[in-house]
């Protein structure tokens, strides 16, 4: 009994062109689609049979183009990888035309991730984008049972355990960042308004708290830090060339003397001095002065002659 070939049963060849090779309609999950090759592009359904031809097929297939590149196939989903460049810049998807998701016909959001700085669509490979798909990455649980997960985003690499972010040195820190590493960067104050300062060089990790070291450019030269600890670089020191061994030997010694992020708290505010107000005793209140006594006036006896009328003295 000869095998059949489902695939096959469910696809119609429309033509050639010059450029690319055969043009097949397909039905997939989502509907019918074109695919030339590795570019695929969705088949409207309100297409009217006649306007199915070989040059509306090539149309679509430009806009499909457009649309972005087919990577290949994810092995454990079955779905295609592609690489677009959006409006925030290059990402990944997983899925594509076949499954209906790029042009939106599914409900569904597919998955992407973002390209890091080094890659760009003509170079970035399907392995590179299978492992951008991994992202967010679990790197463990705190104290609380609260996961910690690092993540590529518009603004750059960063670390999150629920509200609580903290940027990312480097996109690498996405790959290779601990469940220690992340409890030492979540538990220093959140820097505001500050870039990252760029990495002049990774220089492993550190053999006590196996934390990586890296120099970074810093505003007066560069400088080695584990992410709590700075120690500025001898002058005419290569940061390229400074061994693991020397730059925990800076790092002991700038913490010895106190210095680094660590110190940096702010200064204990002196107590003000305040003038003592002197208390006014109450104001004892004066007796008051008794007015003299008003002398008491005798009245002079007025011999009865005089008291009389004047017609009665004369």
């Amino acid at each position: 009994m000869p095998i059949i070939d489902a695939r096959e049963i469910n696809s119609i060849a429309l033509g050639a062109t010059a450029v690319g090779g055969e043009v097949v309609v397909r039905v997939g999950r989502y509907g019918p689609y074109l695919t030339q090759g590795e570019t695929r592009a969705s088949l409207p359904t309100d297409l009217a049979p006649d306007e199915r031809t070989l040059e509306k097929a090539e149309e679509l297939l430009a806009a499909g183009r457009e649309d972005g590149r087919v990577l290949g196939t994810d092995p454990d989903s079955g779905l295609q990888v592609i690489v677009r460049n959006g409006r925030y810049g290059p990402y990944v998807q997983l899925g594509g035309m076949e499954d209906g998701s790029l042009k939106g016909d599914s409900d569904e959001k597919p998955k992407t991730a973002s390209l890091f700085k080094t890659m760009s669509i003509e170079s970035v490979t399907l392995d590179d984008a299978l492992k951008l798909l991994l992202f967010p990455r679990t790197v463990g649980i705190d104290a609380e049972g609260v996961e910690m997960v690092v993540q590529n985003g518009r603004y750059g690499p960063y670390l999150k355990r629920s509200a609580d972010t903290r940027s990312l040195e480097s996109e690498d820190q996405l790959f290779t960042l601990t469940a220690e590493q992340a409890l030492v960067l979540l538990a220093q104050p959140k820097k505001r308004g500050r870039s990252a300062q760029p990495v002049l060089a990774e220089l492993g990790e550190h053999p006590d708290s196996k934390i990586p070291l890296r120099v970074l450019s810093g505003r007066f030269g560069p400088y080695v830090t584990d992410g709590t600890i700075n120690a500025s670089l001898p002058r005419g020191a290569d940061p390229e060339t400074l061994s693991i061994d020397e730059a925990v030997t800076l790092l002991r010694e700038r913490e010895a003397k106190g210095g680094g992020a660590r110190s940096r708290r702010p200064a204990a505010k002196k107590p003000s001095k305040k003038k003592a107000v002197k208390k006014k005793s109450p104001a004892k209140k004066s007796p008051a002065k008794k007015s003299p006594a008003k002398k008491a006036v005798k009245k002079m006896a007025v011999p009865d002659q005089l008291t009389g009328s004047p017609d009665e003295t004369g």
